[in-house]
This record gives structure tokens, sequence and C-alpha cells, in this order.
């Protein structure tokens, strides 16, 4: 449940360290409705686990700088740039950003997948540390 909590968390910090990112993903074309949309591959779910791990140490290092500045330009400054990081990370996973969000949301309500994919941050983090 503590995890939970903090993947919660991160989404809500998350959409305020980015929010010009975080709209990406509503502009891309819209996937047909349906079963494959609800099934992760474990190829993308470990990819997913990759950028979610690489993205929290971006919002680490951006989050308090943002905090840190009233100039609008600055935030706008900081904002870009940690855009621009977070888009590298997806790319180097082959992620986009819908499909990050995606598989974000299955992530979040399915149990099963949850486990899953938190096991896989853990890996993630270990191998970071």
């Amino acid at each position: 449940m503590k995890i939970y909590k903090q993947m919660m968390a991160t989404v809500l910090t998350g959409v305020l360290l980015v929010p010009g990112f975080l709209s990406l993903a509503q502009e891309g074309p819209k996937q047909a409705a349906g079963e494959q949309q609800n099934k992760v591959s474990d190829e993308e779910l470990r990819s997913f686990a990759k950028a979610y791990v690489e993205y929290h140490k971006i919002r680490q290092k951006y989050e308090p700088q943002l905090q840190a500045t009233k100039d609008p330009q600055q935030n706008k400054k900081i904002q870009d740039e940690a855009n621009a990081k977070v888009k590298d990370v997806l790319a180097k996973q082959q992620l986009t950003a819908q499909q990050y969000n995606r598989v974000f949301t299955l992530v979040n309500n399915d149990e099963t997948l949850r486990k899953k994919a938190m096991k896989l941050i853990e890996e993630e983090r270990k191998k970071a540390s």
C-alpha cells in the first residue's frame, strides 16, 4: 500500500513538474479501444520500470529548483529542461508519452500488474544505486 501511495504521489507531483510533457500524451493519435490497449508485454513493462526510475531521478533534481524560483521565465526554462530529459528517457526505452501513461494507468488499476511492475522497479533501483 505504501508503494501505491508513492506512485500516486508521483503522478500528482509529475503533473506539477512537467505539465507540458503530460499534455503531449493527450495530443497523440487515439489508440483503438479494446483488449490490446489493456495488455502490457513483459518488454514494455520492463521499459516502463526503467523509465519510471529515471523519471524519479529527474524529478528529484528539478523539483527543488522549480519550488525555489519565483521567476516565470526561469520556471519555464527549468520545466523545458526537465521535459527534454524525460523525453530522452522515454526515447531510450522506446516508449512514447502515450505508452508510458497507458502502462502507468494499467499498473495502478491492476493489482497483479502493479506487483510485477513494482518488482521490476525495485530491481532497476538496485541497479542504479
